[in-house]
């Protein structure tokens, strides 16, 4: 009669266990000086080996001549526990034993001393499924226990169990067995077992497996059903994975932002019965092992769930880049947990589908990472806006006329260029008033008698704007503004050139950058931004630069720069021009 791979391969020695040396080293040395504790707790996800170690040390502590702490396997009570012909050594399964009178009945028998062995052994698996009134019965006989009773206690979810029997308990925590050791062990069951295994294989069914060796064994107990060869499309094909293909052409149409045809794929997909719950975790899946890939490309191997060939790996992580492959990730993740609820779930997966091919379409700050990074991949900036066409209503900018033919026009030194109103950034243009255009005088015509000058009455010059010591002084968080462009990358001037996000002001020599919330803080508080803008502050103002931020609204900037017609007067007043007014 034929047995299963994972029942026949069941470790026959603590040596035998693979991935468990931590817990197994430990139980060879107890068995071997005898400090032997009354009740273990083994914990770990499934198939690592946490049942297999319960049988080892119920027949090791009762073996007549055990090897080096492993049972000898030959001895009559080794062989007695092996084939469940001994009954002091039980294995109860507490998923349909759970009731307080199963737990009862073990401890009307547990009094009893052994009859052919040394020690009574229970094994007691999923032990956290029991109730209540059973944890506490079993509490009971923990506190107190005879000498020839030992119970080994088993769960895959160790938080359940309360906290008064752990602490009553010696506890081994089973680890998830790498993949690499995986592969070495299923090879040598193929070797064994007389079939070829090829090394890819192998290593695919270890990824399938997710660390427990129960299910690889199981995995490839299933791919060699037929007798041949066992390679990596065989494992594909035997295990139903072909399909992950659709997955990978689904994602070739994101990159080639076709929405369209994506859609009509869906619509193939759904009409042939396919789940969209199935669908959006075959996706989550494949974007997740592109995203191992991307970050961990030397490491990473061992981390891939298995289910995509080297391949289209290869050929799809050549398309994406890290920060649109978590905002795809991101979005996937949250269709999966809200398919589950949905009313309609084809819908959701084609609005998934959609934002998938359109990063735009995202509003998450993942998708706006995404785009920034194709901004900067591509190398194109943003195009500049054009000058805004004037609004209904609006009056019209006063425009420099141009001097009469006659007139020879007179050399004024250059002008700086207009500053915004004080209006501020974001005035409406009927809200600020003009400012009439200042006409140069004209020169007195050739053969023409000059007039007299009206007096000039003296102007107040204006104040100075406060200065910093050092330096030429804040030019204004405008000025200082459009000077970082040229410093920082384009995703982080971005943030820097909307007045609604940023807004910067100088006081004590300090800049206090004051941003609109907590996610724009942690996006501009990191040196690649902070550290240009410190040195920029030092070349201008002579000082050194410091740079904070604070979440919140930009007080009122207490040192402006001057306004285009505000820097004439004060370059005037301060004799900056030899102009004699005739």
């Amino acid at each position: 009669m034929y047995q299963a791979l994972y029942r026949k391969w069941r470790s026959k020695t603590f040596d035998q266990v693979v991935g468990q040396g931590h817990v197994t080293q430990t139980l060879k040395r107890q068995v071997q000086s005898g400090r032997l504790s009354h009740a273990y707790l083994f914990t770990g996800t499934r198939g690592t080996g946490k049942t297999s170690c319960a049988k080892l040390l119920a027949r090791a502590v009762n073996c007549e001549n055990p090897q080096d702490g492993n049972p000898c396997g030959a001895c009559p009570a080794c062989l007695g526990i092996e084939n469940g012909s001994i009954l002091d050594v039980l294995e109860l399964d507490a998923a349909s034993n759970n009731r307080v009178d199963d737990i009862r009945a073990i401890l009307d028998e547990a009094v009893y001393t052994p009859a052919s062995v040394k020690k009574r052994v229970y094994i007691i698996d999923e032990v956290h499924m029991l109730s209540t009134q059973a944890f506490n019965a079993l509490l009971q006989i923990l506190e107190e226990p005879p000498e020839h009773l030992m119970f080994i206690l088993a769960t895959t979810e160790v938080n359940k169990v309360p906290a008064t029997i752990k602490s009553r308990c010696q506890q081994f925590a089973f680890k998830r067995i790498h993949a690499e050791d995986i592969a070495d062990h299923l090879l040598h069951v193929a070797r064994e077992e007389g079939f070829s295994l090829s090394g890819e294989a192998a290593a695919l069914i270890a990824r399938l497996a997710d660390g427990g060796m129960r299910d690889a064994l199981s995995l490839l107990d299933q791919c060699a059903a037929g007798g041949e060869a066992v390679d990596e499309e065989g494992v594909l094909s035997a295990l139903g994975l072909a399909g992950n293909l659709e997955a990978a052409a689904l994602l070739e149409r994101a990159a080639d932002g076709d929405a369209a045809a994506a859609l009509e794929q869906l619509d193939r997909l759904y009409a042939g019965g396919r789940e969209m719950a199935a669908l959006a975790g075959e996706l989550s899946a494949l974007v997740r092992d592109l995203l191992v890939r991307k970050t961990a490309p030397r490491g990473g191997a061992a981390l891939m769930t298995g289910g995509f060939d080297g391949e289209t790996l290869k050929r799809l992580s050549a398309r994406f880049d890290v920060p649109r492959l978590v905002q795809m990730l991101t979005a996937l993740q949250k269709t999966s947990a809200e398919l589950a609820r949905s009313a309609n779930r084809r819908t959701d997966m084609e609005l998934c589908l959609v934002a998938l091919c359109d990063p735009a379409l995202d509003p998450s700050p993942a998708g706006l990472s995404a785009r920034i990074a194709r901004l900067e991949q591509g190398g194109v900036p943003p195009a500049a806006p054009g000058p805004a066409a004037p609004e209904r209503g609006a009056r019209p900018a006063p425009r420099r006329e141009a001097p009469p033919p006659e007139e020879v026009p007179w050399e004024e030194p250059p002008l700086p260029e207009e500053e915004p109103p004080s209006g501020g950034e974001d005035a409406p243009p009927w809200d600020v008033e003009p400012r009439p255009a200042k006409k140069p005088p004209a020169r007195p015509r050739a053969g023409s008698e000059p007039r007299p000058a009206p007096p000039v009455q003296a102007q107040p010059a204006p104040e100075a704007a406060p200065r910093a010591p050092g330096g030429s002084g804040w030019p204004g968080w405008p000025a200082f503004r459009d000077q970082l462009k040229s410093l920082l990358a384009v995703s982080d001037y971005s943030f820097l050139s909307n007045s609604a996000m940023a807004e910067g002001r100088w006081e004590n020599g300090q800049l206090t950058l004051w941003v609109a919330n907590d996610f724009l803080r942690d996006m501009l508080d990191r040196p690649a931004i902070t550290r240009p803008m410190a040195e920029l502050l030092q070349r201008i103002t002579g000082a050194a630069g410091r740079v904070a931020l604070t979440v919140g609204q930009a007080p009122a900037e207490t040192a402006p720069a001057l306004q285009t017609g505000d820097a004439l007067e004060a370059f005037l007043a301060q004799g900056g021009s030899n102009i004699t007014v005739e």
